[in-house]
This record gives C-alpha cells, sequence and structure tokens, in this order.
C-alpha cells in the first residue's frame, strides 16, 4: 500500500469515527434545550428530570466528539502538508473562525450548564444549553465551508503558486457547502432523535418510568417527523446542485455511462464498470433526468465523457447512494407511522414497533456516514475540485510512519468508543433513577 492510499485510508477512519459522535450531539443537544425550555415555561419537574438524563447522555458523547475532531485536524499537517501549503489560505480560514468563535462558544456555555446548572434559574439553564446548540452548529457550518470549498471553488486566485482568498463573501455563500450544511445537519436532527426514541423504546416495552419516556419519545418523535420529511426535498437539492457542479460524481451516483436527455430511473440496476454499462431492470422513464435536473427531458453527463482518470470508484459511490436513499425513505415511512400509534394511544401496545425503535438507532448514523462516502469519494481524484489532485497532496513521508500512526489511531480510537458505548448503554438501561441515585449520594458525602 503506497503513501496516498494509506494517508486516504487514515483519513477516511478518521472521519468515520469522529461522525459517530458528532451528528447525535448536533441532534440530541436540539431536544436537551427544547427539554430545558419547557422547564423554564412551566416548571415542572418532569422536563427537569427528561433534561438532565437526556444532557448526561449528550455530554458524554459531546466530549469524544471533541477528542476526535481535534486528532482529524492535525493530520492536514502530517500527512496532507502538499495540500496545506497550496490551500492553508482558503481552508485555514473557516476552521480558525470555528475553533475562535464557534468552539469557544459551546465550551463555555457547555460547561456553564453542566457544572453549574443546578445553581442557575430554570431560563438561564434554558439560555445556556441553546447557546451551546448555536455554537456546535456554528461549528458545523465552518467546517462544511471548508469542505465547501474543496467541493466547488469560489472566491480565490492563485498566486505564487498556490489559492488565497480575494473574495470571502463568495467562500461564506458558496451554494454547494449550504446545501451540505442543510443535508448533514438534518440527518444529524433524525441521529439524535432515533437515540431517543430507540432508548425511549426499550423502556416503554418493559413499562418503565412511562410518563418519563413517552414524553420523552414524542419529544423526539417531533423532530424525527420534521427532519425525515424535510430530507427527501433538501436531498433532490443536493441532488441537482451535484449535477450541476461535479458532473462526474452525479454520473457515478446513479452510473450513468452515456451522455443522454430523458434519463430513465432503474429500480433494479448493477454498474458493470469494466464493461461500462449496467445491468437494468424496472425502469421508469425520465425520472433520472427530472432527480438531477428538476426537468424530465434534462440533460445528464454521462461517465464516458469524463476522462477515465477523472472518473471516481463507480461501485462505491453508486452502492453508497442507495444505501442511503433507502434509510431515508426508511426513516420517512418509520416516522409517519410512529406518529400515527402515538396519535392514536396505540404506541405502548405496539411491540413490534418499539423494537424496531430499538435496533434502528444506529441506522441514522449509517445514512450519514455513506452520504459521506457519496460526497468525498465522489470528489475524487480531486482534493480541490478541478484545481488539485488528491495525488498531489499527500506529505513526502514513508508508507511506515503512516502504518504507525494508523495503527495507534484505530486502537485509540477504538477504545473510546467501547467507553462511550459501555456509558451510554449503562445510563440508557438504568434510567434517569441512576443519576438521582448518583447525584444524591454526592450530596450526601459533600454534607
Amino acid at each position: 500500500m503506497d503513501v496516498l492510499l494509506l494517508s486516504r485510508f487514515q483519513f477516511a477512519i478518521t472521519i468515520f469515527y469522529h461522525f459517530l459522535f458528532v451528528p447525535i450531539t448536533l441532534g440530541l443537544v436540539i431536544l436537551v434545550a427544547c427539554m430545558e425550555t419547557q422547564y423554564a415555561r412551566t416548571l415542572n419537574p418532569l422536563y427537569k428530570r427528561m433534561a438532565d438524563f437526556w444532557g448526561k447522555i449528550f455530554s458524554i458523547n459531546f466530549v469524544l466528539g471533541v477528542v476526535t475532531g481535534l486528532t482529524m485536524e492535525f493530520q492536514f499537517g502530517t500527512n496532507w502538508s502538499e495540500y496545506s501549503k497550496y490551500m492553508g489560505d482558503i481552508f485555514g480560514s473557516p476552521l480558525a473562525i470555528e475553533a475562535f468563535v464557534a468552539f469557544f462558544l459551546e465550551s463555555t456555555f457547555m460547561g456553564i450548564w453542566l457544572f453549574s446548572k443546578e445553581k442557575l434559574s430554570p431560563k438561564m439553564r434554558a439560555f445556556c444549553i441553546w447557546m451551546v446548540a448555536l455554537g456546535t452548529n456554528i461549528s458545523a457550518l465552518w467546517i462544511i465551508t471548508a469542505n465547501g470549498f474543496m467541493q466547488h471553488p469560489v472566491g480565490y486566485v492563485i498566486r505564487n503558486g498556490r489559492a488565497e482568498i480575494n473574495d470571502f463573501g463568495a467562500i461564506v455563500t458558496n451554494p454547494y457547502a449550504w446545501h451540505i450544511f442543510a443535508h448533514t445537519v438534518v440527518g444529524s436532527f433524525i441521529a439524535g432523535a432515533f437515540l431517543v426514541l430507540g432508548i425511549s423504546s426499550y423502556h416503554l416495552l418493559r413499562k418503565k418510568e412511562v410518563a418519563f419516556f413517552q414524553k420523552s419519545f414524542k419529544f423526539a418523535l417531533i423532530l424525527a417527523v420534521l427532519a425525515a420529511t424535510a430530507t427527501p426535498f433538501i436531498g433532490h437539492e443536493s441532488g441537482i446542485n451535484a449535477a450541476k457542479m461535479q458532473p462526474a460524481k452525479a454520473a457515478a451516483m446513479e452510473a450513468v455511462w452515456d451522455s443522454t436527455n430523458s434519463l430513465p430511473f432503474n429500480i433494479i440496476q448493477i454498474p458493470e464498470p469494466g464493461k461500462e454499462k449496467n445491468f437494468e431492470a424496472l425502469s421508469i422513464p425520465k425520472i433520472g433526468s427530472f432527480l438531477y435536473t428538476s426537468n424530465f427531458n434534462g440533460h445528464v453527463t454521462g461517465l464516458k465523457d469524463i476522462p477515465k482518470n477523472e472518473r471516481p470508484n463507480v461501485p462505491l459511490v453508486f452502492y453508497s447512494f442507495r444505501i442511503m436513499v433507502v434509510l431515508g425513505l426508511f426513516f420517512l415511512a418509520i416516522t409517519w407511522i410512529g406518529m400515527f400509534l402515538y396519535r392514536k394511544g396505540k404506541l405502548l401496545n405496539a411491540k413490534w414497533f418499539l423494537r424496531t425503535m430499538i435496533w434502528s438507532i444506529p441506522l441514522p448514523i449509517v445514512a450519514i456516514n455513506v452520504g459521506w462516502i457519496v460526497s468525498e469519494v465522489g470528489r475524487q481524484p480531486w482534493t480541490v475540485w478541478g484545481l488539485m489532485k488528491t495525488a498531489d497532496s499527500v506529505s513526502p513521508i514513508s508508507s511506515s510512519q503512516i502504518m504507525f500512526s494508523l495503527i495507534s489511531l484505530v486502537l485509540f480510537y477504538t477504545i473510546l468508543l467501547v467507553g462511550e458505548l459501555y456509558l451510554i448503554v449503562k445510563f440508557a438501561k438504568k434510567g434517569p433513577a441512576l443519576l438521582e441515585v448518583a447525584a444524591e449520594e454526592g450530596s450526601t458525602h459533600v454534607s
């Protein structure tokens, strides 16, 4: 394995581990903030218990998300130094703003909310956690702004052999970045909501703390229904955007080999890259063109019109895209079924549904990660679309150096992941009672 492949693999592993935590953080913090807001409005102690319990799980996830994110950024200097030299002026600016604005905002108010919330008024508790929610989403925005430039370069000039900013406003308003941001954040809302739905379902099946977990289920279900319903429309706009700005990626998503108008959509399709064709069955006329152009007769560029050395890995992009779409449709269906059962008062008796929600907890994380495979592998062989290829971005280091850091990274991250899963499962199974017992023991010990 050469330096390029090992460096790509290491960065992919890092991103994968990091994105096991980030989506839950982005989604769960919104629910905790809504619970705190309800407590501030009503002074009902049930909402305080909910915010404390789900906030504990959020806190565990938040800490590990920060740890994995820090390691990821170091790789731009260790594994991708040529990219950093060429793109540092542009890529560094959004990341610096993310660190000095978003990270300090979320970490400061996270500390206040976490360690001083019993001393705060209900309104101040709610304010602090909403500031954490704002900070996490601003953080996501700036990181995706940096990634958006890699997908669709804007607002730059080439000077002295490197890319430099000449229009910061264009970088901030980059349409590609905003499409990615909307898609990522809404998907994260589903991830956070499904965690709460799954844990609540576990306790509702056992008829434990029914009032607590039924109310928690309602909060998460509302967010899940809204996010799952919005996702197909946001995804459609993202597909249109990809077809306009990265035709190779769009062609790989549907394995389109020949440029054509009125592209059909094949329900059954198996790409055969070696033959530059597909096995196809059950075609729906013109739907393919509509999905990528919003026009049933729209033109879609085929892979045969793109040089072979500028095509992404078609099977990987194609199947990842299919998995994401199928899961998105599942989220849409299961959340509306849940809403029907809840409104009809049949939720507690629908054991099949509650069991389904327990097993569905990891599925939004899977959907988000395969979505990022589509986004990042679909951009290959470019690090920065049309400007810099990945082969030109890697550091001049040896394979043995990368192998050492890769093995160390996997071991370290796996330990962190096992630790997080142990803590979350422990708290999730015991419910809010465990947290309250620990708090009582702590106060007794202090007194």
